[in-house]
């Protein structure tokens, strides 16, 4: 798997894996991606780091067909763009930064929204699709809640209601934008947890978005590192999450330290006091 800098060498088709190829994204006369190319192998997890504003949004969004994007985005080799949306939307999975939650919608009839890339027009959920969907919810443990609202649920059984309606598309690329934003550090860690679960027990393709850099090192395979909406490094984890790199492109200062699975682990440092006398 491999993610290159714009004027390096393109990265190869993966097999069966999802591809960007000069990726440009143009939002109001305004470049917001520029010449992005990345790719990541079937059953692998991509992220894209960097600071707000950097395009990493925009560029899932691209790969969902949200929004018009020059460049291409290429499954299994093939430029998804002459697809139909249903024909994408059952390709792609894809998990926005705040999903919208109908309060009064049960867990389950949300989760079989899941299938309606697979109706037909007008059409409603059979046996089948209320079966994709019944296995969803219990491959995320959310099934003993079925029946309850959106609204009653708490921000962990959120995320695992919406990850169980991405997982009823069927898609075999999941796209997640900060799937783990606005929750505390155990739920952000079970979130993951499901997702690294999910790609290696299914064989689904992950590209997100994290902001948090230590779990993007610990969970996704490679990071591409963008920054005004450019690749400014890519590849390992080890190799991307630098003091050097955060502190250029964050204008953070930082340690970097290898944690026990061997991944680095970022922290913030404070500036050193002023321990000059004061008049």
């Amino acid at each position: 798997m491999t993610a290159l800098a714009r004027g390096g060498q393109p990265p190869r088709n993966p097999p069966g894996g999802l591809a960007v190829r000069e990726l440009t994204v143009t939002l109001d006369r305004n470049p917001v991606v520029r010449g992005v190319s990345c790719a990541v192998a079937a059953g692998g997890w991509l992220s894209l780091i960097g600071p707000n504003g950097a395009g990493k949004s925009t560029l899932i969004r691209a790969a969902a067909g949200l929004v018009p994007y020059q460049g291409a985005v290429l499954l299994d080799g093939a430029d998804v763009r002459s697809l139909r949306a249903r024909e994408r939307a059952r390709l792609f999975a894809y998990v926005p930064q705040e999903p919208v939650l109908p309060p009064d919608m049960t867990v389950e009839e949300y989760v079989l929204l899941g299938r309606t890339p697979h109706l037909g027009y007008l059409g409603s959920p059979g046996r089948h699709d209320r079966n994709v969907a019944a296995a969803a919810l219990d491959r995320l443990d959310a099934a003993r809640f079925a029946a309850r609202r959106l609204a009653r649920l708490s921000g962990g059984e959120r995320q695992r209601v919406v990850l169980a309606r991405a997982l009823a598309t069927e898609a075999s690329v999941l796209l997640l934008d900060e799937p783990t934003s606005m929750l505390d550090v155990g739920h952000q860690q079970q979130v993951l947890e499901l997702v690294d679960g999910l790609r290696r027990d299914g064989g689904l393709t992950v590209l997100s978005t994290l902001h948090d850099l230590t779990a993007a090192g610990q969970y996704a395979d490679e990071l591409v590192l963008l920054h005004e909406g450019q690749v400014a490094a890519a590849g390992p984890a080890a190799a991307v999450l630098t003091a050097a790199l955060i502190g250029t492109v964050y204008a953070a200062r930082v340690s970097v330290v290898t944690g026990a699975d061997g991944r680095p682990v970022v922290a913030p440092l404070r500036p050193r006091p002023d321990t000059g006398a004061r008049g």
